[in-house]
C-alpha cells in the first residue's frame, strides 16, 4: 500500500468515524437556543442527545450483519442516505418531540459509518497495525471536538440553530461522495451469510463467547462512558453552571479535546514499546484516581472553572489511551465475523453512553457533580471488568508492537 493511498484511507475512515461525534458536538452550543425556541429547558433538550445515543446503539446491531452479508459499501450508502434525510428533518423540526425522534434516525444512519469504518480497519490493515490505525482515526476524529462546537457556537450566534443541521447535511453529502469514488470495497458480499434472526443471533453469540472480546469491549465501553458523561453534561456545567457564553464554551470544548487527541497520538508511539494490555491497565488505574479526586472535589465545591477543566482534561487523556487499545484487542480475534464484532463493540459503547447521558439528564443539578459521579463509577467498573475478565481469556491475541502473538 502506497503512502498516498494509506493517507486517503485514514482520512476517509476517520471522517466516517467522526460523523457521529460531529453530529453530537456541533449542536451542543445550540442547547440554549433550542430550549428557548421550543419553550423548554436545556435538561429536556439533552434528551435529544440521549435518543441519539440509543439510535447508535440499536443501529449498530442492525448494520453488523448487513456489512457481513452485502459487503461494506452498500449498507454504508443506505446509512449515509438515511442520515442526510434525517438531518434535513432536524432542520425543519418544530417541536422537541420531533427533534428527539429525528435525532434517533439520524443516529441510526450515522452508525453505519462508524461500524463500517471499524470493520474496514480490520479488513484493510494487518491486525498488528490495528491499534496504530485506531490512534490515527482518533486524530481525525479529534477534529470533531476541536471544530464542531466552536463552529456550532458561531453558527448559533450568527444564524438560527437550524442551520447547524443544514451544515451537517452538507458534510454527510461530501463524505458520501468520497466513499463512492475513493474508498475501495474491502469485503466481498457473502451470500451464505443468513439474515434470518436465528443465524444472526448465532453470529452474535459466537462473538460474545470470546472472553477477550467481552472483556475489552465491555470494559472499554465503561471507560468510554466518561467521554459521554462529559459531552452530555458540558453545556449544563459550563453554560448553565459557570455562565460562559456559547462561543466561550466552544473554545473550552476545543481546548479539552487536546487531551483526548494528544493522548491517543502518544499511544501510537507508546504502542511500539508496550503491549495494549499494559497501556489499558495503566490508563484505567490513572482514570480511577483522577475521577475519585474530581468526584470528591465536586462534592465539596473545591473546583472553580479552571479546576473543573483540569480534572476533565485528565480523564479525557486516560480515555484517549485506553480507547484505541480496547478496540484493537476486542477485534483482534476476528476475521469472518468482524462486522458483527464491530457492531457489538460499537453498540456496547453507545448503550453505556446512553445510560450515562440519561443519568446526567435525570440528575437535575447545574454543577460538575453528576458528570464526576458518572466518571468515577464507570471508570471503577471498567477497571474491575478488565482486571477480572482477562483471567478468563484462554487464547489471547495481542495487537501491539510489530507482531501478533497468540497464546
Amino acid at each position: 500500500m502506497t503512502k498516498q493511498k494509506y493517507t486517503v484511507l485514514i482520512l476517509i475512515l476517520g471522517s466516517l468515524t467522526a460523523l457521529g461525534p460531529f453530529s453530537i458536538d456541533m449542536y451542543l452550543p445550540g442547547f440554549t437556543a433550542i430550549a428557548k425556541y421550543m419553550h423548554t429547558s436545556t435538561d429536556e433538550v439533552a434528551l435529544s442527545l440521549s435518543s441519539y445515543f440509543v439510535g447508535i446503539a440499536a443501529g449498530q446491531l442492525l448494520y453488523g450483519p448487513l456489512l457481513d452479508r452485502f459487503g461494506r459499501k452498500n449498507p454504508l450508502y443506505w446509512g449515509l442516505g438515511l442520515y442526510i434525510v434525517s438531518s434535513m428533518g432536524c432542520f425543519f423540526s418544530s417541536s422537541l418531540e420531533m427533534l428527539i425522534v429525528l435525532r434517533f434516525f439520524q443516529a441510526v444512519g450515522s452508525c453505519a459509518a462508524s461500524v463500517a469504518a471499524m470493520a474496514m480497519v480490520r479488513d484493510l490493515f494487518p491486525v498488528e497495525d490495528n491499534a496504530k490505525v485506531f490512534s490515527l482515526l482518533i486524530l481525525v476524529l479529534g477534529a470533531s471536538p476541536m471544530l464542531a462546537p466552536t463552529a456550532g457556537s458561531y453558527i448559533a450566534a450568527a444564524f438560527e440553530w437550524q442551520i447547524i443541521f443544514l451544515v451537517l447535511t452538507i458534510i454527510a453529502v461530501l463524505i458520501l461522495v468520497s466513499v463512492i469514488f475513493w474508498l475501495p470495497e474491502s469485503y466481498q458480499p457473502d451470500p451464505s451469510y443468513s439474515l434470518k434472526p436465528g443465524p444472526i443471533i448465532g453470529h452474535f453469540i459466537t462473538v460474545l463467547k470470546d472472553a477477550q472480546f467481552v472483556t475489552y469491549a465491555i470494559g472499554g465501553a465503561f471507560a468510554f462512558a466518561g467521554l459521554f458523561a462529559y459531552v452530555s453534561a458540558s453545556p449544563i456545567v459550563f453554560i448553565d453552571g459557570f455562565k460562559v457564553s456559547g462561543t466561550q464554551f466552544g473554545w473550552i470544548f476545543a481546548g479539552l479535546s487536546v487531551g483526548f487527541i494528544g493522548s491517543s497520538q502518544l499511544n501510537s508511539l507508546l504502542i511500539k514499546k508496550y503491549k495494549s494490555e499494559q497501556m489499558i491497565g495503566a490508563a484505567l488505574i490513572l482514570m480511577v484516581i483522577i475521577s475519585i479526586v474530581f468526584f470528591i472535589g465536586s462534592l465539596h465545591h473545591w473546583f472553580g472553572i479552571g479546576g473543573t477543566i483540569a480534572m476533565i482534561f485528565g480523564v479525557l487523556c486516560c480515555i484517549g489511551i485506553s480507547a484505541p487499545n480496547t478496540s484493537a484487542l476486542s477485534l483482534a480475534p476476528f476475521t469472518k465475523n468482524a462486522g458483527s464484532a464491530s457492531a457489538i463493540l460499537g453498540a456496547s459503547q453507545m448503550a453505556v453512553g446512553a445510560l450515562s447521558s440519561i443519568g446526567i439528564s435525570v440528575i437535575k443539578q447545574h454543577s460538575s457533580l453528576p458528570m464526576a459521579a458518572v466518571m468515577v463509577s464507570s471508570s471503577i467498573l471498567a477497571l474491575l471488568i478488565v482486571f477480572i475478565g482477562k483471567r478468563f481469556i484462554k487464547h489471547k491475541v495481542e495487537a501491539s508492537g510489530d507482531v501478533v502473538v497468540a497464546h
